[in-house]
């Protein structure tokens, strides 16, 4: 059983939470291996050089991380009033999400299992 009043329980958590900007973008309709080529390449790098890569970037989740960069950063600047121009991505992960799962039919009346997978892509920056 947790220790004090439930308000107090509730300041003590509020107190530990993350005040760096993220975005998050949920059931992106990508696969997780697929995003982390495009994660991989912004890790670290500041914000203008970031937006700068995913943007000639030919693969199709570089088009969803512009975008979750770009939220990213509006929500420095206006949520924890944060310089862009001092911004650097400190932290991109994908993780996995719910697998759709579907059925191509083929020869001889059988049924091979398709998977559409997808993933939730976070990204975390920070001032330099």
């Amino acid at each position: 059983m947790a220790k004090g009043h439930r308000s107090q329980i509730k300041r003590e958590r509020n107190a530990q939470k993350d005040t760096r900007p993220s975005a998050k973008l949920s059931y992106a309709r990508v696969p997780v291996q697929k995003a982390c080529f495009v994660l991989d390449a912004i890790r670290g790098k500041d914000v203008q050089t970031a937006i700068g890569i995913v943007t000639y970037s030919p693969r199709y989740a570089s088009s969803l991380i512009k975008k979750l960069l770009e939220s990213a950063v509006a929500n420095a600047e206006n949520n924890n009033g944060m310089d862009p121009s001092k911004l650097y991505v400190e932290e991109c992960y994908a993780n996995q999400a719910p697998t759709m799962k579907r059925i191509k039919p083929r020869a001889q009346g059988r049924a091979y299992r398709i998977e559409k997978r997808s993933s939730h892509i976070t990204v975390v920056l920070n001032e330099r």
